[in-house]
């Protein structure tokens, strides 16, 4: 199955992986608002919101015009690169995980800005009906 996948999606079971020893949940392709969709989105056990961005190449990096948009949907914000990754491109205002396929390490933890209080509610409403969804898919395909 893993050859059918593609290097961000790699990259974004890694952190996945990873987020779990920190005591999160997480959800890929996640949309938090119209125009927006997120890699990976984390849901901490003291309801912090942490949005990771998986870039797999140069490439890929430079093409991401909305990645600021992000900010306002998360208390931090990281990127997810591979080891070959040249990391001197990536803003030092923001976090960096080095990651593969099977877990991943926090280079560098995010700044925290906390969302605002009515925001994470329906953030946190949206990430959970948004994985019961895709659980429920899974379990019936046909609905």
């Amino acid at each position: 199955m893993d050859e059918l996948l593609q290097p961000g999606q790699l990259l974004a079971r890694g952190v996945s992986r990873h987020l779990l020893g920190y005591g999160f949940v997480s959800i890929e392709e996640f949309v938090p608002a119209r125009g927006l969709r997120v890699d990976v989105m984390g849901l901490g056990p003291k309801g912090e919101i942490w949005v990771i961005e998986c870039k797999s190449s140069r490439a890929d990096f430079q093409s991401d015009s909305k990645w600021q948009g992000y900010l306002d949907w998360c208390d931090r914000y990281f990127w997810a690169v591979d080891t070959d990754f040249p990391t001197d491109l990536l803003p030092d205002e923001t976090g960096l995980i080095i990651a593969d396929q099977y877990s991943a390490e926090i280079i560098r933890m995010g700044p925290e800005s906390k969302l605002p209080a009515a925001r994470r509610k329906v953030l946190t409403h949206k990430f959970a009906t948004h994985a019961a969804r895709r659980l429920q898919a899974l379990r019936d395909p046909r609905i």
